[in-house]
């Protein structure tokens, strides 16, 4: 007897929801890795996730794939709500001829990426995959190219978040880098565009798999890699807290949390007593955000990546905000190559998606060498710059230490643009720090002195007393209070209820030409 359409359609689906097969499946489990279903079982609210194009299958007509069959295409495909916002996401299956990925898989990839951009909702990348799928040639290509265009076309429109949950290799790897998020989990993920094998082939330096595309590697060498999670399921809760912060595309505001606008914002002592009065000793910045932010709820990005910048997202009564900081204990807070680089991208994103930028000052410039001006300061240095003098969104700047030269510019001093800059009463804004300042000015001077030291320390004084405080800047207009650290909460809540309203018109162009 027959069975019934309904009863084929059953067995049909029952056959592809298997991938691979039984065998991979216990094999991926045995590597401690979870498969595509099951990792969007974990990332979708229970019962909401809609899969797309199950029953998509490639042509048959290239070299070697007559005959065969790839369930599903090797990637999982659909829509679903997380925490009740709708979703979209592209999940590889390795079981299912290793994810590699053919004119159909990215066909599926396509059509997911399509359908974000028309309805304005994140898009969730999951990345295990050997890569291209060889037999299918330039239309693997093609599809990899489609992918990639897409990715342009969401940036700055959608959230796009790529887990690196397998391997990512070869062309595989630009479309993460394209994204805006890359979370890498550990020992399962590994990113590179040339593996151990050809690099030993080409240059001779051998090299393992985790060694060259590690998770060690991207989050604290390369800076590809900006949330590092221990296991797959802790790369889920890192995606699902980073998208609490964000809106869903580029003309709405980011979620707002009614609970935490009742919470009361008052004066928190302790704030006072952060800062050391010598100012050659670090502090720890982390802890005056932590203090800001609602419930110390602070979520840094590229922890371990420049550390001497400090980025990520917190909440100020019930809003998102994107925070950017020095960091003295590394480096003493100064820019350099990377930590410019990281930081422009960081607030373009903010800027993109309508959040609100506050940046902790405590840099004593630019970080000086020889491999740092070859490395190309200058060029880096300037996205800073530019990144903060295009930013429309409102911008709140306090100055907590040093504030000197170009470096406090680029750290969104008042000429760039901030809306409200304060100070704390340790701040020092100045050209440059006392000695050096002395040095430059009274060279001839001290030179012939009795007591050359003598009369540098009494020169020092001089310019500390004139220049190592708020109220020189204040005097001028370039800070709009001085405050106690005790008050900085409420001041800045404060300035962002009424920065809410804040419009900015720029001169219609294409796009500014930021110095990459």
């Amino acid at each position: 007897m027959a069975s019934s359409p309904i009863e084929d359609l059953r067995r049909r689906k029952a056959r592809l929801y298997l991938g691979g097969g039984k065998q991979r499946i216990a094999k991926q489990h045995a590597q401690g890795k979870r498969t595509a279903r099951e990792r969007l079982a974990l990332l979708f609210d229970a019962d909401s996730f809609q899969e797309t194009h199950l029953f998509m299958q490639h042509r048959c007509s290239e070299f070697g794939m007559q005959g065969k069959e790839f369930p599903g295409e090797g990637v999982v495909t659909g829509y679903g709500l997380v925490d009740g916002r709708p979703i979209y996401a592209a999940s590889q299956d390795f079981t299912c001829a290793g994810g590699a990925v053919g004119e159909a898989t990215a066909r599926k990839i396509h059509d997911a990426m399509d359908q974000a951009l028309r309805t304005g909702d994140p898009i969730v990348f999951i990345n295990d995959s050997g890569g291209a799928r060889i037999q299918e040639g330039v239309d693997s290509l093609a599809g990899y190219g489609g992918i990639f265009y897409r990715n342009i076309l969401l940036s700055g429109v959608v959230p796009q978040i790529s887990i690196i949950a397998g391997p990512c290799a070869g062309g595989a790897a630009y479309s993460p880098a394209l994204t805006d998020f890359i979370i890498q989990v550990e020992r399962e993920g590994q990113m590179y565009i040339t593996g151990p094998s050809v690099i030993k082939q080409v240059t001779g330096e051998e090299v393992t798999s985790e060694e060259l595309g590690g998770v060690y590697s991207h989050s604290h060498y390369s800076g590809v890699v900006h949330f590092v999670a221990s296991s797959g399921d802790e790369a889920f809760t890192i995606t699902k807290r980073l998208l609490s912060f964000l809106p869903s595309n580029n003309t709405e505001d980011p979620p707002f949390c009614a609970e935490l606008h009742e919470d009361a914002v008052g004066s928190d002592p302790q704030l006072d007593e952060l800062v050391p009065e010598n100012q050659r000793v670090a502090y720890d910045m982390h802890e005056v955000i932590r203090r800001v932010v609602d419930r110390g709820d602070f979520l840094e990005i590229q922890e371990h990546f420049a550390p001497n910048l400090i980025i990520g997202f917190g909440r100020l009564e019930g809003y998102s905000v994107g925070v950017v900081a020095n960091n003295p204990q590394q480096k003493a807070g100064a820019l350099d190559i990377d930590s410019s680089s990281k930081g422009a991208r960081f607030i373009r994103f903010c800027n993109a998606f309508n959040i609100p930028l506050l940046t902790f000052v405590d840099v004593p410039g630019f970080m000086p060498g020889v491999q740092q001006e070859y490395g190309g300061i200058i060029r880096h240095g300037a996205k800073m710059l530019f990144a903060y003098g295009a930013a429309t969104v409102p911008k709140i700047t306090v100055v907590v230490r040093k504030a000197y030269g170009g470096a406090y510019l680029a750290m969104c001093g008042k000429s760039m643009g901030a809306d409200r800059v304060a100070a704390w009463p340790t701040a020092e804004i100045a050209v440059m720090g006392a000695d050096g300042a002395v040095n430059v000015l009274y060279r001839q001077e001290l030179a012939a002195a009795d007591d050359p030291e003598q009369a540098r320390k009494e020169k020092i004084a001089e310019y500390n007393e004139a220049f190592a405080n708020p109220y020189a800047a204040a005097a001028r207009g370039m800070v709009d209070d001085v405050i106690e650290p005790s008050e900085t909460r409420s001041w800045i809540a404060q300035a962002l209820e009424i920065l809410r309203a804040k419009r900015e018109l720029r001169p219609q162009k294409k796009h500014g030409l930021i110095p990459l």
